[in-house]
């Protein structure tokens, strides 16, 4: 498979992207989707966000109190400002219908690069089996982005494209006032954003050799307790030095090809904010493990370190 690929991002810009999961999840108590209106809501921010924050989404599911989307995007930064983004217009969508306010407060937004293609491909599979979670069947949910992959031999149900829409009718169907005059999505007869209208599903489907069947055995045979933990578990957990330590080895291999001791100062500035970010860590293991003063770590990360 292609891990990495060229392609038109949402401000017409070509660039090599990479695949990243987003997960937006920690609400215990509050259920995020109350409704089919909030389900449909929240799709239709998926794919405002990403058109606001450059990325392309690959895949999604939506399910009572939280949501994975694959992204390709062309750094770290834009794929965790696609959640970041979703989190905060989701809120506010949320304290409009409900009149509850910080509901959202305590949700955790990840953003993780999948680094290589056996994770990419088991993350592909998982997302989708999220359904489950709803008590719903896979290939049926209506609140995922399985139903956009491998159509290529049915045929794809009209709708009313969004580009033509006026602001007024455009206010009312995707709550945003945001100009879609250049994105292909359509909205279905049930106002519903249709998935294979802004899903890339080629990536999906090159990922698993074009093949509807690899696609469907991998769904049903991903390893759901292994993948929970390394997209949803392990990033909110504070790892001991030795385990983080091993984690950062591999970054500095697959990312520069050269030992964690070896790297100089600008790279290992490079790996610092992705590992802030996407794991729970504190400046002290940092300045441990990269062998580095705090308040210089502080000034990469541009933190206070007193």
């Amino acid at each position: 498979m292609y891990r990495i690929v060229s392609r038109k991002l949402p401000n017409g810009e070509l660039k090599n992207v990479q695949p990243f999961h987003i997960t937006m999840k920690g609400l215990k108590k509050a259920v995020l989707c109350r409704d089919g209106e909030d389900y449909g809501m929240m799709v239709k921010y998926i794919a405002v966000c990403s058109h606001r924050k450059n990325v392309i989404v690959i895949i999604y599911a939506v399910v009572s109190n939280h949501c994975h989307v694959a992204v390709l995007a062309a750094s770290y930064n834009d794929a965790y400002a696609f959640g970041a983004e979703l989190k905060r217009i989701y809120a506010q969508w949320f304290q409009t219908k409900y009149l509850e306010k910080r509901i959202l407060k305590d949700a955790d937004v990840q953003a993780l690069l999948l680094d290589n293609d056996a994770y990419v491909r088991n993350a592909l599979a998982y997302i989708p089996r999220n359904a489950l979670d709803n008590g719903e069947v896979v290939d049926t949910y209506k609140w995922s982005g399985y139903r956009a992959m491998f159509r290529a031999n049915t045929s794809k149900a009209s709708g009313i494209p969004v580009r033509k829409m006026t602001r007024r009718e455009l206010d009312n169907a995707m709550h945003t006032r945001e100009p879609l005059k250049d994105v292909d999505w359509t909205i279905d007869p049930d106002g519903e954003l249709m998935p294979e209208s802004f899903c890339d599903s080629a990536y999906l489907e090159q990922a698993f050799n074009n093949d509807p069947a690899f696609w469907l055995k991998s769904i049903g045979n991903v390893n759901v307790s292994a993948m929970q933990e390394k997209l949803e578990d392990a990033p909110r957990r504070m790892l001991p030095d030795s385990e983080f330590y091993k984690i950062v080895a591999d970054l500095s291999q697959q990312w520069f090809n050269n030992e964690l001791g070896g790297l100089p100062i600008e790279k290992k500035k490079r790996i610092l904010p992705y590992l802030w970010r996407s794991r729970k860590t504190t400046v002290n293991q940092l300045a441990r493990i990269f062998k580095m003063d705090r308040d210089e770590i502080g000034r990469c990360l541009k933190i206070p370190t007193a």
